[in-house]
């Protein structure tokens, strides 16, 4: 398969993913906006790396395979990358609470995420897709909708 058609994909499903995250928000559901947006996160930045020829870690946080091929990318997205890569960092950590809670201490999901919470991650998640959008756009990926 070709990596433009994986990226396009990938980012497609990230489009999904947001708005699955705006429905549980509007459900209240704040640990599923959280889980949601950690996935548009991750799927946003795989589908830039793949339409720039990137093998990525098969994990959740691609903050650190960003910084490592910074120099491929243009300029005004290399100046993007350290916040990229601290949205992804942080909601790669929350990704596993969101969906099961902390058993350990016999915390809920909804015993840790809170509307703020789900504010945060969903306006986060969309400023990766937005950039992503953007440098897919420019290597035309995809196509404006």
């Amino acid at each position: 398969m070709k990596l433009a058609k994986l990226a396009e994909d990938y980012f497609r499903r990230a489009r999904i993913r947001i708005k699955s995250a705006e429905l549980a928000y509007s459900d209240k559901s704040y640990p599923d906006v959280v889980r949601y947006s950690q996935e548009c996160v991750e799927l946003s930045l795989k589908a830039v790396l793949r339409a720039m020829g990137v093998e990525y870690p098969k994990e959740h946080d691609m903050s650190r395979i960003l910084r490592a091929v910074k120099d491929r990318f243009p300029e005004w997205f290399r100046r993007e990358i350290d916040k990229l890569g601290e949205i992804s960092r942080d909601l790669a950590d929350k990704r596993a609470p969101s969906l099961y809670g902390i058993e350990s201490s016999g915390k809920a999901p909804s015993d840790i995420f809170d509307r703020d919470d789900a504010e945060n991650a969903l306006s986060d998640a969309k400023y990766v897709l937005n950039v992503a959008s953007k440098l897919l756009l420019e290597l035309q990926v995809i196509s404006e909708d």
